[in-house]
């Protein structure tokens, strides 16, 4: 069982974490993909753009902080739920590739894929923008990427 980008909308992570071993057979894999804070609040640099959203945005990293959970929480429920052979893996995965800055600054601009953006308003936008402008050191081919953490449990 597979759940990606998932977690974070729920607030019972109980009650979520039970269903799925219920449902599992025994020996069932579990495995859940997910953004902890730690992987949302890292700094923000030529290829995790993100990092400079919460940079730039204090109230943006406080909300994202209140709605993921962190390692421990996940995997101390996880053991609630009865899972066993607990493991976690943290990963880099490419959001998006752009020819150039140009590029990424206009997606940025339509607020695409980043539903967070959605909570600024259009001045806020723009002060975003210039400050990933004058942040990022690269004009071409620039690589988006995300920092997720993956928990493995076997029922």
């Amino acid at each position: 069982m597979l759940e990606r980008a998932l977690i974070h909308h729920i607030n019972d992570i109980q009650a979520c974490f039970n269903e799925a071993y219920r449902v599992l057979q025994e020996n069932g894999i579990y495995i859940i993909q997910d953004r902890t804070p730690d992987d949302c609040l890292l700094a923000g640099n030529d290829y995790h753009i993100r990092g400079y959203i919460f940079e730039r945005c204090p109230r943006l990293a406080e909300k994202e902080k209140n709605r993921r959970y962190n390692s421990q929480f996940v995997i101390k429920n996880l053991k609630v739920a009865g899972f066993k052979d607990i493991e976690e893996v943290k990963l880099w995965e490419v959001r998006k590739e752009y020819e150039n800055k140009k590029q990424l600054l206009k997606d940025l601009s339509e607020r695409t894929g980043r539903s967070i953006l959605h909570e600024l308003d259009d001045s806020e936008l723009q002060l975003l923008i210039n400050h990933i402008d004058g942040a990022i050191s690269v004009e071409k081919s620039i690589i988006e990427k995300d920092r997720w953490t993956v928990w493995k449990a076997v029922k």
